[in-house]
């Protein structure tokens, strides 16, 4: 730290120090960063909060603000900020506004999302500092609370950490019956379902007994015993011979849940709103970690038996709902139609009543939530949460919907593990099945749906898409050394070449890459075909539409269609619609091209034009249609020119001037991409024109 500011913290003699961190955890990846102590004072990082708490392709700070506040700043190059203020007071104004916006923005993030709330709050309900919530994973804010009810109840820790455990079973997930239901489908959750269970079992380390201790002390099993058998086997006392330490704290965190929500339903003041909804969140984070902490073989106090048996108990759970729902809800006991698990997952199950009506959807899954809820322990407790109408179930953990959570009007359209959820996918991805979905679902019309895809794939295949919905962006988890990974992977080896094009600025581990598959010859390895898209756009490379179809979009829509349309994959894959590809010549700067000979096309058939036929048009067509194609490349150049002007007006205003050059580089911006390709396009279009004019003979 430079001297003047190293005394920055609240002891007095105690400098401020700065020092590489590494923090890694499987839900996070690893992230490199620099800490500063700063002794009595919260240094609260928004770019960790934002990579911590979303999940987003960019965490750029134009990339966030345009996601969370709906506005960007003028981003400015490092390159030329030197000129800047050397320049005229004009041009140090736009830098000063520059970074006034790089402080403002990640204030009024902080406020948007109230993050100060939330992270205060959790601290006070898990006990450890700010800090810790920030640069810590999840383990830290349970064993705090252990710690605590550990030391009010007289018990002890042990301190040595224990060796790495076997693996367990995970949640039921019941095989659905894949398919497009256009009846309402109810769907029945169980609240807070391993919380629950630790509480209605009474799950703990203190509670534990080895089969051999249970014997010598004479423990009986059963209804009246004194322990309970766990589906795999394991033994816990009941709360009526010891009461648990996990359930004592997942009572405490439950019920002061339930009393901040009451609060925030009865305040008045948004600010206490704000404060009590930071807190109700932060006691559920911290009641559903519990599990986890248990369960996590490499963690501080790993407990196999417990995360296996709450697992088991679930299991048994879903399984015995299934089997209470269908017994009940049949013809022969007085119901219209017999009724149907069509899905389990983890904690919910998906109910086909065979009825017409959301209305009746949701009646008779209030029903059965409560039927079922009585054969359960307390607290575990089955709710009626939501009807899916219509509903596209695909896969085990893939599905969309009309969600509904009242007869009158659904809420929204909800889809789970498909690409409208997914960052490792183009946002192409996302917005195809995304605009698919809502043809499908909402305006129920499959022939819209059709056209729609058919148009998308033409116009990729003759790049009419915008570069910016063709980014893809991956997580530099473990930096750019050779080994590092066990195969070469594209994201890797364009962060290499970038940082030997522009090493003051190479990506760092941690950092998001962003790319494009362009156009490259037979037999080149598919991880050297991922590129800069600034780069591809300046060079005139065209991209890989036909990859893009085939590892992009083919399957996500194939699992939509598979189960509506027949033969789907032809129908949609396969036509005149895909037949047009466009052909781009790449630019003489650069690589072999400056070693190419450069050859002529006609301006309308493409025909490879011969020597002294003036260069723009063949024989045939000069003949045929010389006039039409004047008027046409002219019309073309024109309408690019209005585009260009649009789009500079648009970054104008967004920049806060009109008579201003543009002059942000903010790669998270669509518009950035389409100027620079419109830019090169009217290029094109206008060396069309000046060879047409060259060419005529007026």
């Amino acid at each position: 730290v430079h001297p003047p500011f190293e005394y920055l913290g609240r002891l007095k003699g105690v400098a401020s120090k700065v020092k590489d961190s590494v923090f890694e955890s499987r839900a996070l990846g690893r992230r490199e960063n620099k800490d500063i102590n700063i002794e009595g004072r919260v240094q609260f990082d928004m770019l960790i909060v934002m990579q911590r708490e979303h999940k987003l392709r960019s965490y750029s700070l134009n990339a966030v603000s345009a996601e969370f506040l709906g506005e960007q700043k003028e981003d400015v190059h490092y390159s030329i900020i030197g000129d800047l203020q050397k320049g005229t007071p004009e041009t140090r104004k736009r830098l000063a506004v520059y970074c006034l916006k790089d402080s403002l923005l990640p204030l009024r993030l902080m406020n948007k999302l109230v993050c100060m709330y939330n992270y205060t709050e959790m601290a006070r309900v898990t006990g450890v500092p700010i800090n810790y919530l920030l640069t810590r994973g999840q383990m830290i804010k349970v064993a705090s609370q252990l710690f605590r009810k550990a030391r009010s109840h007289g018990y002890v820790i042990p301190a040595q950490k224990s060796p790495p455990g076997g693996e367990f079973e995970g949640a039921t997930v019941l095989d659905p019956t894949t398919g497009f239901y256009t009846n309402p489908i109810a769907t029945l959750d169980f609240a807070s379902l391993y919380p629950s269970i630790m509480q209605a079992h009474n799950l703990c380390y203190s509670t534990l007994v080895q089969p051999s201790v249970a014997q010598r002390e004479g423990l009986t099993e059963g209804e009246e015993g004194d322990v309970t058998r766990t589906p795999c086997g394991h033994l816990f006392v009941k709360q009526g011979v010891r009461k648990g330490l996990l359930p004592m704290v997942l009572e405490e965190l439950l019920q002061a849940r339930k009393r901040a929500k009451k609060e925030m339903a009865q305040a008045t003041d948004p600010l206490k709103k704000m404060v009590l909804n930071g807190r109700q969140l932060a006691l559920k984070v911290s009641a559903n970690s519990v599990y986890g902490f248990t369960g996590a073989t490499v963690g501080m106090m790993p407990c196999l038996e417990i995360s296996s048996s709450v697992t088991a108990f679930g299991r048994q759970m879903i399984e015995h709902t299934k089997t209470l729902v269908e017994q009940k809800y049949r013809v022969e006991n007085g119901y219209a139609h017999d009724a149907s698990v069509i899905y389990g997952d983890t904690d919910s199950v998906f109910v086909k009543f065979g009825c017409d009506t959301v209305e009746e959807a949701m009646k008779l899954g209030q029903e059965a939530a409560a039927y079922v809820s009585t054969t359960f322990i307390d607290p575990i407790k089955l709710e009626f949460e939501k009807v899916y109408f219509p509903y596209l179930l695909m896969n085990k953990k893939r599905y969309a919907g009309l969600y509904w959570t009242n007869p009158v009007k659904a809420d929204k359209l909800d889809a789970k593990g498909i690409e409208t959820v997914r960052r490792d996918n183009c946002e192409l991805v996302k917005v195809v099945v995304e605009n698919t979905l809502n043809i499908i679902l909402k305006e129920s019309s499959l022939d819209r749906a059709i056209a729609f895809i058919r148009k998308t794939l033409s116009e990729l295949l003759q790049n009419k898409v915008d570069m910016s919905m063709l980014v893809i962006s991956k997580s530099l988890a473990k930096g750019m050394e050779d080994g590092a990974y066990a195969a070469k992977q594209a994201h890797v080896e364009l962060a290499k070449r970038m940082a030997q094009r522009d090493p003051g600025n190479a990506p760092a581990i941690g950092d998001r890459i962003q790319y494009v598959i362009i156009k490259a010859p037979k037999g080149v390895a598919q991880y050297e075909k991922a590129e800069d898209p600034l780069y591809a756009v300046e060079n005139n490379i065209p991209v890989d539409g036909q990859h893009y179809i085939d590892h992009q979009l083919k399957q996500p829509l194939m699992r939509i269609f598979e189960n509506i349309l027949p033969n789907a994959e032809s129908v949609l894959f396969s036509g005149e619609h895909m037949r047009k590809v466009f052909q781009s010549a790449p630019s003489a700067t650069g690589g072999l091209s400056m070693f190419l000979k450069k050859t002529h096309k006609c301006l309308s058939c493409k025909a490879v034009l011969k020597d002294g036929h003036g260069g723009a048009l063949c024989q045939h067509c000069k003949n045929a249609k010389e006039g039409q194609v004047v008027i046409e490349k002219t019309n073309e150049l024109r309408a690019l020119e209005v585009q260009f002007s649009r789009l500079w007006s648009e970054c104008q205003r967004c920049q806060g001037s009109v008579e201003q050059d543009v002059i942000c580089t903010s790669r998270d911006c669509p518009v950035f991409y389409r100027r620079a390709k419109v830019r090169k396009d009217a290029a094109r279009a206008a060396d069309a024109v000046s060879r047409l004019r060259e060419a005529i003979d007026w």
